[in-house]
């Protein structure tokens, strides 16, 4: 019979290394191929990306090479996305889809984790329809994975476990990463979130605000920067907030400046940062430093101050652009991003066009938007919603048609300067493409070799989003 395991204390620390021996030896059996094969799919933000990181250096602890075929791999993995119905139904979806490897190849493993399997209704349905998943785990949980691995494979009983209220106060370092490409490194720098927007699910799928000590962050940033990786973000779900709970608390500017002072050619940037807790002290950080990029994505939601007061944000339209002007004037030359929602449950017409106004006004470099999506378990999904779904469309178009038009003068304002790139990759097209300080994609002509370089480019012709330039 298979059985359901819930308690992370049936995994003892001690066990890992053990565990690991375990699966390594049972997979060089169980193997399609001369060596164990991993798929792993990782959805949603960049968390989730450093989650799947910490995923892929466990199971290459335990023997597993990776494939990007899933057809081939003798484990299969889901990193999941809770944050809105659309990347909900996209996981569901593919779910299903392994039904059909999984009656071809019976031995291959099938693990499905991260913020969904964090929800008690996400997680049960996980459980009762898709019974050839053969790991369910949350966010709490991933560092017990070699523990989980070893029960599965012994024991052959299905290991579902999500997390509790001891591993919400818990930081583990020293997990081993498997990063993605060489050039871009996540470093995060706390976990959880405490602002409990009414919109957002994140504060029940990742706990309460923890922050690393400093010293850790700092240690594993020497390591990040000696193994050449040009372009560093530090993540949070509240970078703002870091340092709080700290035994002794430490800004995030303090945090940031620490890091500046290291020699190297390098760029840092953070993600992501609430207005609510933007100070003076981490604007002027940014205008003196060095190496942190002239661009903050400082996400607003609403234009309009009764939807935010709704949202729960505690920052009201005056207070926001009054930082984007304290911005501006300390950093003349910065990019600013934003999150907007459309269609926030009871949002007027008049409401809406607060938003658009607040668009038009600051003039963001681009904006990632969102038509509003119910999230079980939050206060906004209990609030009346009149506003059909085809009104909103329309309005989300508006907005998108908005933005264009900003971003297109934008960057056409940017012809003639000169920009440092970070060469990222040789498009098929056969010109090579980077980034900006300010995060906007350049494409111009020049030899291969100069991937993972910063040269510099002068701006030549622009798009809405994208610039074209030639090597100075």
């Amino acid at each position: 019979m298979v059985k359901n395991t819930n308690e992370p204390s049936l995994y003892p620390a001690q066990d890992r290394e053990g565990c690991i021996k375990a699966v390594r030896e049972i997979m060089r059996v169980r193997a399609r191929g001369s060596r164990p094969l991993a798929f792993v799919r990782t959805y949603g933000c960049q968390q989730n990306v450093a989650d799947g990181e910490k995923i892929k250096g466990q199971l290459a602890e335990m023997g597993f090479s990776f494939t990007q075929n899933a057809e081939e791999a003798d484990f299969i993995l889901y990193n999941t996305c809770a944050v809105r119905e659309h990347a909900e139904d996209r996981i569901w979806g593919n779910v299903g889809a392994l039904k059909n490897i999984k009656r071809r190849w019976p031995g291959v493993t099938i693990a499905v984790c991260g913020c969904m399997m964090e929800q008690e209704h996400a997680a049960e349905r996980m459980k009762k329809s898709f019974p050839y998943v053969d790991l369910i785990f949350g966010t709490h949980a991933i560092h017990l994975l070699p523990q989980m691995m070893s029960d599965l494979l012994l024991n052959s009983r299905r290991v579902i476990l999500r997390g509790n209220e001891k591993e919400d106060s818990e930081i583990l370092e020293g997990l081993p990463l498997v990063r993605d490409g060489n050039l871009k490194a996540w470093l995060t720098v706390m976990y959880g979130c405490n602002n409990f927007c009414s919109y957002c699910v994140v504060p029940y799928v990742r706990g309460r605000e923890r922050s690393r000590t400093p010293e850790a962050i700092e240690a594993e940033f020497c390591e990040i920067l000696a193994a050449g990786y040009k372009d560093i973000t530090l993540l949070g779900q509240n970078v703002n907030s870091y340092g709080k709970n700290l035994p002794k608390p430490v800004s995030f500017a303090e945090l940031l400046l620490r890091l500046d002072r290291h020699e190297g050619d390098f760029r840092l940037r953070f993600m992501t940062s609430h207005p609510k807790d933007a100070s003076r002290e981490l604007i002027d950080t940014i205008a003196q430093s060095k190496h942190i990029c002239h661009h903050i994505h400082l996400p607003f939601q609403s234009g309009n101050d009764r939807i935010l007061k709704e949202m729960n944000r505690v920052y009201d339209r005056e207070k926001y652009l009054s930082l984007v002007a304290y911005i501006k004037e300390k950093i003349p030359d910065i990019s600013l991003t934003s999150d907007v929602i459309v269609g926030f449950p009871g949002e007027t017409e008049e409401e809406f066009e607060d938003t658009l106004s607040l668009i038009r006004e600051v003039e963001f470099t681009s904006l990632y938007t969102f038509i509003y999506s119910p999230r079980v378990g939050t206060k906004a999904a209990k609030m009346p919603d009149p506003v059909t779904h085809e009104e909103k469309s329309e309005r989300m178009a508006r907005l998108l048609a908005l933005q264009e038009e900003i971003a297109a003068k934008r960057c056409g304002a940017m012809i003639g300067r000169r920009e440092r790139v970070l060469v990222e990759e040789k498009t098929p097209k056969g010109s090579l493409s980077g980034r900006t300080g300010g995060n906007v994609i350049v494409e111009f002509m020049g030899d291969e070799t100069l991937v993972g370089s910063f040269c510099e480019i002068e701006i030549t012709e622009a798009g809405n989003y994208i610039l074209k330039g030639k090597l100075v």
